[in-house]
């Protein structure tokens, strides 16, 4: 159980959806070549070590449960994600690629699956610590 005053997963959140939104308006990501999907991996993947090292740190984890959290972040990353952009491509999709269809369907799209990858990956950590 986290220490009190320490339930800093909302601001992770806002902070790392913010980021994508920012990468996504200045034109970091782009739309026609395999490097968009790299920085938008990057993205998730810079989030996701935020919150395994966040979890280690509020229960206080030796080097054991800090490698253990990163490979479950991992874990989590390569299951979540996938599915994540799957729903989300369902919902938002108007008929054409999410890249192509405009900035306002991207910037939701991003910030949505951002939203997913984030708390599907805080649910894989609080599954593995039931089991400690």
């Amino acid at each position: 159980m986290a220490r009190k005053g320490w339930n800093l997963i909302p601001y992770i959140a806002i902070i790392a959806v913010i980021g994508v939104l920012v990468l996504q308006q200045t034109g970091s990501i782009p739309h026609d070549s395999v490097g968009g999907s790299m920085v938008i991996a990057a993205a998730f993947l810079a989030a996701i070590l935020v919150v395994a090292v966040y979890e280690a740190l509020t229960q206080r984890r030796g080097v054991l449960g800090w490698i253990v959290n990163i490979l479950v972040s991992f874990a989590a990353l390569f299951v979540i994600a996938p599915l994540g952009g799957m729903i989300v491509a369902l919902l938002f999709s108007t008929g054409t690629s999410l890249a192509k269809s405009g900035d306002g369907v991207m910037s939701l799209a991003l910030a949505v699956t951002m939203l997913i990858v984030l708390f599907g990956t805080w649910g894989a950590l609080q599954i593995v610590n039931r089991w400690r």
